[in-house]
């Protein structure tokens, strides 16, 4: 069995030559970009989208400036930073001006992708015209291979870039998954609590705990076995604002938080109990949620809560009320410190885990949606009724039901997140993000 990850596309350059603007061109009109899921809101530091039938990751980095100086106190991690971001992207894309030609900057980051053993794509940004490369002709210089004119605020020849990207993509190996492995990655802001929560499951000190946000800086992973069961641990860094995101540290450590996600099955989203649900918890679990992710909510540092017989319910209310696009998600009230139910993590882990893997027989489940329209009717627009002909399940991690209709347009979200509903009252599937697809189907 393979695990097919989304691959990440990191975008890097000097400041000023126009990375946002290639983001938000990738993330924009010329691709399919993944649904908006109501009530989700994101960071666009990076960004999900598909090409030619193939998703993956799009992340903006920032610019990379090696210039240091004493009024850049954090100039001497520049470097280190940049290496984190070429580790963990599958392809790298090098964004260079046109219009000012080669500099420094780029040689310096030339030089250090040319070192890697990762695809890098050289784009020359601000190109002008497209008739001879005399404009980027120069750009052979930095060894890069051949450079890729585009012009990213015109959108001209982004469609070929994305065309390379895909057939790179094909060149990237996929991992194997090991079934009897529960891959769990512990996420959330800075200063949740993450590293103690996860030093208090494994029972020693592994990871560095300070009250500093952000010490974390790369994902961490712990083998262990409990129970007979095997798992991997993934810490990771916090996922910042990107209004907060002062140092280079942050946006490169905001990759790896991506990548643990990608490469779990179950998310633990440590929330901070005296914080309450914030907008960039609600930004990590929407992530958590697009990934199709198995995902608990852990309230940390619930000793530190004044409470009474109702303070838990009102919790978990409001909780549900913020998180209202992921109503399925299972919430659990630890304190890390005094590790009061963190070892009762696991039972829901593991329930969360076999619920991703749940296979519905065909027969049964067509029995189910049958009767979900029965109960209400598919809706109908000038005079042309939805007709579900035909239901199956096409994959598990995350479930994903397949329904045959007689036209796709007809499915409303409202009438989705209906039959949504009933396949979770039919099978459970707790914790866990469910897919639909329409496709059509002439009957």
């Amino acid at each position: 069995m393979k695990d097919l990850t989304k691959p990440i596309v990191a975008i890097l350059g000097r400041p000023n030559v126009g990375k946002s603007t290639l983001f938000n061109r990738l993330a924009g009109s010329r691709v399919a970009i993944v649904e908006d899921i109501p009530g989700v809101t994101r960071d666009r530091l990076y960004r999900d989208a598909e090409w030619l039938g193939r998703s993956f990751t799009i992340v903006d980095t920032g610019g990379l400036d090696f210039s240091g100086g004493k009024e850049d106190p954090f100039g001497e991690h520049i470097r280190e930073q940049a290496q984190i971001a070429i580790k963990e992207a599958d392809v790298l894309l090098f964004i260079v001006d046109g219009r000012s030609g080669i500099t420094s900057q780029d040689e310096i980051i030339a030089n250090i992708l040319r070192k890697t053993q990762k695809p890098v794509i050289l784009v020359v940004n601000k190109v002008e015209q497209f008739k001879n490369n005399v404009d980027f002709y120069e750009f052979y210089q930095l060894g890069l291979g051949e450079p890729i004119p585009i012009s990213a605020a015109h959108g001209m020849n982004t469609g070929d870039l994305l065309d390379l990207l895909v057939q790179l993509f094909q060149e990237i190996p996929i991992e194997d998954e090991e079934e009897d492995l529960i891959k769990i990655a512990v996420v959330g802001k800075p200063n949740v609590g993450k590293s103690s929560l996860v030093n208090a499951i494994l029972g020693e000190e592994r990871v560095i705990v300070s009250d500093i946000p952000g010490t974390t800086r790369d994902a961490i992973d712990s083998l262990f076995i409990k129970d007979g069961q095997r798992y991997l641990l993934i810490d990771t860094a916090g996922m910042r604002k990107k209004g907060n995101i002062e140092e280079s540290t942050e946006r490169y450590s905001v990759m790896r938080a991506l990548r643990a996600i990608d490469r779990s099955d179950v998310v633990l989203v440590v929330l901070d109990a005296l914080e309450g649900v914030t907008e960039q918890d609600k930004r990590i679990a929407g992530y958590v949620h697009e990934a199709g992710k198995g995902a608990i909510i852990v309230v940390n540092k619930w000793d530190l809560v004044e409470k009474d017989n109702q303070t838990v319910q009102k919790f978990e209310e409001e909780i549900r009320k913020q998180l209202a696009f992921m109503p399925y998600v299972s919430i659990i009230f630890v304190s890390a410190l005094t590790k009061q139910r963190v070892l009762k993590t696991f039972d829901l882990v593991n329930f969360v885990a076999e619920q991703q893997c749940v296979r519905v027989r065909t027969s049964i489940l067509n029995d189910v949606v049958s009767e979900a329209v029965q109960l209400t009717p598919a809706p109908s627009y000038k005079g042309k009724r939805l007709k579900i002909l035909y239901t199956t399940q096409a994959g598990i991690k995350p479930p994903h039901f397949i329904l045959f209709v007689n036209e796709p347009t007809l499915l409303h979200f409202s009438y989705l997140r209906y039959l949504e509903n009933k396949l979770r009252e039919n099978f459970g599937f707790e914790g866990v993000a469910i897919r639909i697809t329409a496709k059509k189907r002439e009957g």
